[in-house]
């Protein structure tokens, strides 16, 4: 069994079988921007489908939103995206290509340490950075680049049919801040109590320098994330579960565990708000393997809601300031900020307090390539090789296909009536073109679990031929069980 070791094996993979296409292509593509094609689309849908299911649907502390993607300009304010959201670039002198400080590697060095580092935009002069024995990615020319300087990673669109009434707005870098600005809403209208968390599934823009590996990092994508609010105190003892809970998560959908792994932060890398963060990381194809970031976990303490709560007090400024955020200075935190509107009071405990946050943030994208990668495998059978996605049926974008071994004695018909009922139940497919053989080659590629094959002897005893894509073993099922025999294969 040989496993691939080749990024370009995938991205063959996902054209010709159409999981994901380049967008625009008709045009010549437009760069770090993906379409997901008819198998992609079920498969990213799926990921989503685990990822609620696990998150949401199966625990009783966790309810879900879905915010929009423009929010008020005062949210990005309050945030600290504003001010601080922002990448450190430096541009070759010889070649003029742009790259983000911290993806430059030194020369002679085997890979480049990659961290991410939002600075804030006014204190690139601060932010010491000796770029002399570093290597252009481009034209591969050491230590001729500009200083650095801050690039913002929002993306800016304007609200506004006129002039007049017209406002610069941004398009979402994430999905939290959504939840953060609804947690009133959320406890006014429910029966939550903390511990407690909001999640939500939904597109965040980004616009990176330096985009990366297919779908890994781009400017649009898919974010996976819960808040969990918990009582300050507790924190560190919900950090760990939720670690744990998300690293199972991808080990329970097939994720071979030699190629999942923790990578502790340190404390110069911490993100601003948080008191501990660690990331879960996948040995991707990039190179001659390469792990990398698949899901953040952060303690982002109680920042945020303090944050917003002193937005709250800074709405009028912004109005007063013709609505740009840039001249508005938040207000001071006022000393009572434990008992102000987005605080929460323990009925047992008859005290007020702003709750700490546990997240986990994830990326559908990401997690659909990591599940890509390590479902897809080559063997040889019979002299030739065939390639195979060794989906966990859960994720599996096609569950079972359903053929007639021929078109010919009612075979098509019993066949498509086999599937016009399994259809209702999960998704399916229908193929009665070419040989046997070469169907199942193409379900296989495909990832699809289980294909269902009416023969001659189906005429007779009213059995058909359900064979298994990782083992290719056959077993006979009757036609009225067949529904219930995948049902339990497939745990639905």
């Amino acid at each position: 069994m040989a496993k691939i070791t080749k990024l370009d094996d995938i991205v063959s993979l996902c054209k010709r079988r159409g999981f994901i296409f380049q967008s625009s292509e008709i045009y010549g593509g437009l760069a770090s921007c993906y379409d997901y094609g008819p198998l992609g689309v079920e498969l990213k849908n799926n990921v989503k489908r685990a990822w609620w299911k696990n998150v949401v649907q199966m625990r009783d502390d966790v309810v879900g939103l879905d915010c929009s993607i423009l929010m008020h300009p005062m949210v990005w304010k309050a945030s600290g995206h504003a001010d601080k959201f922002a990448d450190l670039i430096a541009e070759c002198k010889k070649c003029n290509v742009r790259t983000r400080v911290d993806h430059l590697a030194e020369k002679d060095a085997e890979h480049a340490e990659e961290h991410t580092e939002h600075v804030a935009i006014d204190s690139v002069q601060a932010a010491a950075h000796d770029l002399s024995r570093k290597l252009c990615p481009s034209c591969g020319t050491v230590g001729r680049f500009t200083e650095p300087m801050p690039f913002k990673l929002m993306f800016e669109t304007q609200m506004g049919a006129n002039v007049d009434d017209s406002m610069t707005m941004q398009l979402r870098p994430e999905t939290a801040q959504g939840i953060f600005a609804n947690f009133r809403n959320v406890l006014d209208t429910t029966r939550v109590k903390i511990p407690f968390g909001i999640a939500q599934i939904g597109k965040s823009f980004r616009n990176e320098v330096t985009t990366k590996a297919f779908i890994f990092r781009t400017r649009e994508f898919e974010q996976a994330e819960l808040e969990f609010f918990c009582e300050p105190g507790t924190d560190e003892q919900w950090f760990e579960h939720w670690k744990e809970a998300r690293f199972n998560w991808y080990l329970d959908l097939g994720i071979s565990k030699e190629n999942l792994r923790f990578r502790e932060h340190d404390p110069d890398e911490l993100a601003h708000y948080a008191k501990g963060c660690v990331d879960v990381e996948y040995l991707f194809p990039f190179g001659s393997g390469d792990w990398q970031e698949l899901e953040g976990i952060a303690n982002r303490t109680d920042y945020d809601l303090r944050q917003h709560q002193r937005g709250m007090r800074t709405l009028n400024r912004w109005f007063e300031n013709g609505r740009d955020v840039n001249r508005v200075t938040l207000a001071d935190e006022a000393e009572d900020y434990q008992s102000g509107p987005l605080s929460y009071f323990n009925d047992e405990q008859k005290r007020r307090y702003i709750p700490y946050v546990i997240e986990p943030s994830a990326g559908i994208d990401r997690s659909a390539l990591a599940f890509l990668v390590d479902a897809y495998d080559e063997e040889e059978v019979r002299g030739e090789t065939r390639n195979l996605l060794r989906f966990n049926p859960a994720i599996a974008p096609i569950k079972a296909a359903v053929f007639p071994l021929v078109k010919k004695d009612g075979m098509p018909e019993i066949a498509r009536n086999i599937y016009d009922d399994l259809k209702k139940y999960f998704n399916c497919f229908y193929d009665e073109k070419g040989a046997v053989g070469r169907r199942y080659r193409r379900q296989d590629e495909a990832g699809t679990p289980f294909c269902i094959t009416v023969d001659g002897q189906t005429l007779e005893d009213k059995t058909v031929t359900v064979r298994q894509r990782d083992s290719m073993e056959q077993v006979r099922v009757s036609t009225d069980q067949l529904k219930g025999h995948l049902r339990e294969k497939l745990d639905m």
